[in-house]
């Protein structure tokens, strides 16, 4: 049996949020980990002296709790087990399976000494009854597949730089770390993934009808990660392969795109102006191998996968991130806010060339404020540009940083 990756930086979100009266929600797409990070947290509780008696843990897609996906037969549950006098901790997953559950978790949260945590699949959840149900009442953990560093804890292979091009190239799905040596098992896993995704929590949850559509607009948003997205220019590039679409049925395609956690979309910020834009936005995938694997493609346009690799790596460390309009025609890769503090990011492959380094610098240049700025690249070069950082990518995701 393998160990089981620790997952620090999110084990971190639940023990400091641990017995506060707030539903814990993590969120995140399918196979990156939600279940595996409750059995480390259980773990790390009964260590800290928790009892197996305070502990009711439910899989709502285990046929053994088949039973429970009823709302009142899960309250009725849950119920039944709590421990008179001292904590109980709550942990279910898979909670969209059961119907009604916002009206289970709702009634279970008035009780003292409940810790609840759950786990779902689909972001709409957090936008519909729940979020209703319960107003103020619950925090998001939104989890990802594995950072760089945990990565390299998963993966032993000895060479950072080789280590870090296998990471990029065929991502970070956890249980994928088995296949590292394995390319033909590792590329039949992702694709598993990906079309469980597709049609479970992108087609079914969202209750769309042509798996051919969503695949294409998938493949639109793969190939152009880091790019300027439309809704008009998805239905027109669809319309122009022969398959008619309104912008109306692309932004439906797209929102159980993103509520599924297989893309993110960032919009753009005027920095200067200091307000959001309604103008193009830019999408991001959740795993840069399942982007891979969706094209075909290995070591290809590496700049916007690395890119793509730092916009995963400020989620993960609780940035709120837009894309940054800095002057007329020039843009900030990243605007980047944790605790009321703002921090600019640029990325490129390479700036060995100067006019490539030029070009680079001057959108951070044109911000006029004093918060940190840094342009991220693979070189080795490190160093100072009147103010901005510039910092080899390699070594900023493995550094360990607090929450």
């Amino acid at each position: 049996m393998n160990k089981l990756i620790e997952r620090k930086t999110y084990l971190d979100q639940l023990a400091m949020w641990r017995e506060e009266e707030m539903i814990k929600v993590v969120t995140g797409v399918r196979r990156c980990g939600k279940s595996t990070l409750f059995e480390l947290y259980i773990e790390w509780l009964k260590a800290d002296g928790v009892t197996d008696e305070q502990i009711i843990s439910v899989n709502l897609e285990d046929a053994d709790f088949s039973e429970l996906l009823d709302h009142k037969k899960l309250h009725d549950y849950v119920k039944a087990h709590i421990q008179k006098g001292k904590w109980t901790y709550v942990f279910i997953d898979e909670i969209q399976n059961c119907t009604d559950y916002e009206k289970a978790i709702a009634s279970l949260c008035l009780r003292k000494h409940l810790d609840i945590y759950i786990t779902g699949l689909n972001a709409y959840m957090l936008s519909g009854e729940l979020a209703t149900k319960l107003t103020a009442r619950y925090i998001e953990i939104d989890m990802l597949p594995l950072s760089f560093a945990e990565y390299s804890e998963a993966v032993k292979i000895p060479d950072k730089s080789e280590r870090f091009n296998r990471y990029m190239n065929r991502g970070a799905f956890p249980y994928a770390t088995r296949f590292v040596d394995n390319s033909l098992a590792h590329s039949q896993y992702l694709e598993g993934v990906y079309n469980t995704v597709l049609v479970k929590d992108v087609m079914t949850r969202g209750g769309l009808n042509d798996i051919t559509r969503v695949k294409s607009i998938a493949s639109f948003l793969a190939s152009n990660v880091g790019s300027p997205v439309s809704i008009k220019k998805i239905a027109d590039t669809l319309t122009s392969y022969g398959r008619p679409t309104s912008s109306a049925i692309v932004d439906i395609y797209l929102t159980a795109l993103t509520d599924a956690y297989l893309f993110y979309k960032v919009n753009r910020y005027d920095i200067k102006g200091k307000v959001h834009l309604k103008s193009e936005s830019k999408y991001y995938i959740c795993d840069t191998g399942l982007r891979n694997m969706i094209l075909g493609t290995t070591n290809k346009d590496i700049g916007h996968q690395i890119e793509n690799i730092v916009y995963l790596e400020l989620l993960r460390q609780g940035y709120t991130v837009n894309i940054g309009k800095s002057g007329r025609g020039t843009e900030v890769d990243f605007v980047a806010v944790r605790d009321r503090k703002t921090e600019y990011y640029q990325v490129s492959a390479s700036v060995l060339d100067e006019s490539t380094l030029e070009r680079e610098l001057a959108p951070l240049r044109q911000i006029k404020d004093n918060y940190p700025k840094f342009l991220v690249t693979l070189d080795d070069f490190t160093g100072d540009h009147d103010g901005i950082q510039q910092i080899n990518l390699i070594e900023w995701l493995s550094e360990e940083r607090p929450i």
